[in-house]
């Protein structure tokens, strides 16, 4: 039998008591449980010849998604200057080229917009093809845009990535950049060259070169270690943060992507926790005796939002970063649980068993004006604001448990999975993408998928355990 992801969490936790410029995207700084630090330590100047620097919006930019799905895009392997050993690739800088393009190509791919055509199946450019383009060569093959890069050894051994978009019916340069990364951040510049080309094809955000926390769990179903763990957008450089000596639970990333929030039980006391990336340190900010449930940033990144139980009745409470004294929001009989803000941070959306059955309310940001606007047969759990502001991410309960948007005030409800059990969405930077994990019946298993606000591309991100509660981070700095 199934129990619902607002009293399962709640149980869980009662239990537990023209010059080409080339941005500099740093390098990790060690593994040992320590998250990586990947941020823009400086810009180096590449020059590069050919090319107009963006000059203003697509001519013809696309606007009809069965439009961008029609889009042939072709990537080949990116070029190299000379072919050279680099810790990237044991096969060459070559190779690594082959891999660059292979993994723009699964971004455009799976973001459900495109139908790129990929480096396996296209014929290989010349370095100095890469500025000039063999535009008929393109054109028999059907292809509208064009993708060129290449990478470069340099003798510090950093590698030097180039991404050029082409328009191949116009025979113009529409878009480049460059980037400088170290050998083990080779994808980095994937992600940047497929935002960098999504952007500026639909005009909206982009959203590849994020990563996304999740909890990690493994053991017995009555014994789970659930550690924090964090990946690329794609499932990609996996790496744990958490030993599992203590159970981590509702990783959140900061708005500026700086810092980690999460829940902590140490000896059966629950703790609020952020961790700063950049420094290692884990600061602590509200320590309770009570159940304490699913924190939250708020959009300044001032403020965080965590549900209590005390007495029987849970609430949600509001705390500095910083730590100090928590302010209550709500303060009617029952359990009000979640808190996520708007995005301009005027109010907030969290759910609420007031009414007799699990439902989604609104409150402004103090707590004032609380209303109901879920009435749809079922119930409504977990909500989540998306970034861009005009809908809301739930898990809709009608006997199976599935993923559903609806607009600020409650209408519009599309469901947009159909699994047994799909909830806790989480949304991707740009609002396009929502992520959830799913649990399979009888077995017990859980994993993290994606969907499209379509509900028509759904992908299952791999994970080397199984895997809930997934939080996308903003893009990357």
């Amino acid at each position: 039998m199934k129990t619902t992801p607002f009293l399962t969490l709640l149980a869980a936790l009662l239990a537990v008591s023209n010059p080409l410029h080339a941005q500099d995207l740093g390098e990790p700084l060690g593994d040992g449980g320590v998250v990586e630090d990947i941020s823009i330590a400086g810009e180096d100047q590449v020059s590069e010849e050919g090319g107009a620097e963006d000059d203003g919006p697509l001519r013809g930019t696309v606007t009809d998604e069965s439009d961008w799905e029609d889009l042939g895009i072709a990537i080949p392997a990116f070029a190299t200057d000379r072919d050279r050993p680099t810790p990237a690739n044991a096969d060459g800088t070559q190779a690594l080229g082959q891999e660059i393009a292979r993994v723009i190509t699964a971004n455009l791919r799976n973001n459900g917009l495109f139908k790129p055509t990929g480096p396996d199946s296209l014929p290989s450019p010349t370095f100095p093809q890469i500025t000039a383009p063999a535009y008929s060569n393109w054109n028999g093959r059907g292809a509208e845009m064009l993708v060129h890069g290449y990478v470069r050894a340099r003798g510090d051994d950093r590698l030097v990535v180039g991404c050029y978009l082409y328009d191949v019916a116009l025979q113009d340069e529409l878009i480049r950049e460059g980037w400088v990364v170290r050998p083990a951040d080779w994808r980095r510049a994937a992600h940047k060259c497929s935002d960098l080309i999504y952007a500026r094809l639909t005009g909206e955000d982009p959203f590849f070169d994020s990563r996304i926390a999740y909890i990690a769990e493994t053991g017995p179903k009555d014994n789970r270690v659930k550690r924090l763990a964090v990946m690329d957008s794609d499932g990609a450089n996996h790496r744990f943060l958490t030993l599992g000596s203590a159970t981590a639970l509702t990783p959140r990333y900061s708005p500026d992507y700086s810092k980690i929030l999460y829940l902590s039980y140490v000896d059966g006391n629950p703790r609020i926790y952020v961790y700063d990336i950049g420094s290692g340190q884990q600061t602590l900010v509200t320590e309770n005796t009570s159940p304490t449930i699913a924190p939250r940033w708020s959009p300044d990144g001032q403020h965080i939002l965590y549900s209590m139980a005390v007495a029987g009745n849970t609430d949600i409470y509001r705390v500095p970063v910083s730590g100090g004294r928590s302010t209550r929001l709500t303060d009617t009989p029952g359990i009000d649980i979640g808190g996520s803000y708007s995005p301009d941070g005027s109010r907030i959306v969290f759910e609420s068993d007031r009414s007799g059955t699990q439902q989604c309310y609104v409150m402004d940001a103090d707590g004032t004006n609380q209303r109901r606007i879920t009435f749809f047969g079922g119930r409504c759990a977990t909500p989540e604001w998306s970034p861009r502001g005009d809908q809301i991410a739930f898990t809709r309960i009608a006997g199976d448990f599935n993923v559903a948007v609806m607009t600020p005030s409650g209408s519009n409800l599309r469901v947009l999975t159909d699994g047994w059990q799909d909830e806790a969405p989480t949304w991707a930077p740009n609002g396009r993408i929502i992520q959830f994990f799913r649990t399979t019946r009888n077995a017990g298993r859980s994993s993290l998928w994606q969907v499209d606000l379509t509900g028509r591309n759904e992908r299952r991100l791999p994970t080397p355990v199984d895997a809930s509660d997934p939080a996308w981070g903003p893009i990357r700095p």
